[in-house]
């Protein structure tokens, strides 16, 4: 986004602070700075089962933030996430990120003064599976409100996997494919480099012929309710489908991650611990 005013708008600055995967700890030295320099912080809620999400960004605020600051905690909107087309997918993704985008406008306008600095504290990473970014510069667009974004990176699930796993997240020479889960079955086995695999609500992983195939599935990264499962596909299969079942009823909700590897590189480390 730019940072000269539009005609009839005074500027504001946004910060969008990457805040990792879950553990307070993922938190950089960068965040903790941008944290200190913010005077209201935007909290988008996901309804009450995911109120553990909101609770580790008043959590990190209550740490780190600098008085006086206000939050200003909203409901993020919501959108269909039944399986559908990718037409259908694409024009319900459009029309949430249009409605997200009012509430963040609104936000900006009603709730951050000129020469003021809000910030959004984003899940994980800006600039891997997140909208805010396209939101701001959306709402940029519009000419309503103007804003200077700087942006904070964060540690991403996907990292966080790889470390937890203890493995490289690519093979020596070999390129990494990030999907989207409703990708993969498309995506199907790539043998020019292995698959990341982002929020799977629909166990994709069960379409995949497995011969072959290594996987290292996580859920609730850097989060006390962390979960792991590493093997072969084949063999792995049905325990991941098995916590992950027993995951949501105990929580209301799931957020998961998984590396599917071709089995014909390197040897393949020992697992980790899996949850019982």
């Amino acid at each position: 986004m730019g940072t000269q005013n539009t005609q009839g708008t005074e500027q504001r600055t946004i910060l969008v602070i990457g805040i990792g995967a879950g553990d307070p700890d993922h938190l950089t030295l960068q965040a903790v700075k941008a944290i200190r320099r913010a005077d209201v912080f935007f909290v988008v809620g996901k309804g009450a089962d995911k109120s553990a999400l909101t609770d580790l960004r008043h959590q990190m605020l209550e740490e780190h933030a600098e008085a006086p600051y206000r939050v200003v905690e909203v409901e993020d909107p919501s959108r269909n996430r039944r399986p559908m087309d990718r037409s259908a997918y694409t024009s319900t993704i459009e029309d949430w990120r249009a409605r997200r985008g009012d509430l963040f406008e609104r936000l900006m306008l009603d709730e951050l003064a000129p020469g003021q600095t809000g910030a959004f504290l984003v899940w994980g990473d800006p600039s891997l599976y997140d909208s805010t970014l396209g939101i701001l510069a959306d709402i940029e667009t519009r000419g309503r409100v103007s804003a200077a974004v700087e942006v904070v990176p964060g540690i991403t699930s996907v990292s966080t996997l790889a470390a937890r796993h203890r493995i490289p997240l690519n093979q020596v020479g070999r390129p990494v494919h990030i999907t989207p889960a409703r990708r993969l079955p498309e995506v199907g086995r790539r043998d020019d480099g292995d698959i990341v695999v982002m929020l799977d609500g629909g166990e994709s992983f069960t379409q995949v012929e497995g011969e072959g195939l290594w996987i290292y599935w996580g859920a609730y990264l850097g989060t006390p309710d962390e979960l792991l499962v590493a093997g072969p596909l084949d063999e792995v299969r049905d325990r991941i489908r098995q916590v992950r079942s027993e995951a949501r009823a105990r929580h209301g909700w799931i957020m998961d991650t998984y590396l599917l590897r071709n089995t014909d590189g390197p040897a393949q480390p020992s697992a980790p611990s899996d949850p019982a």
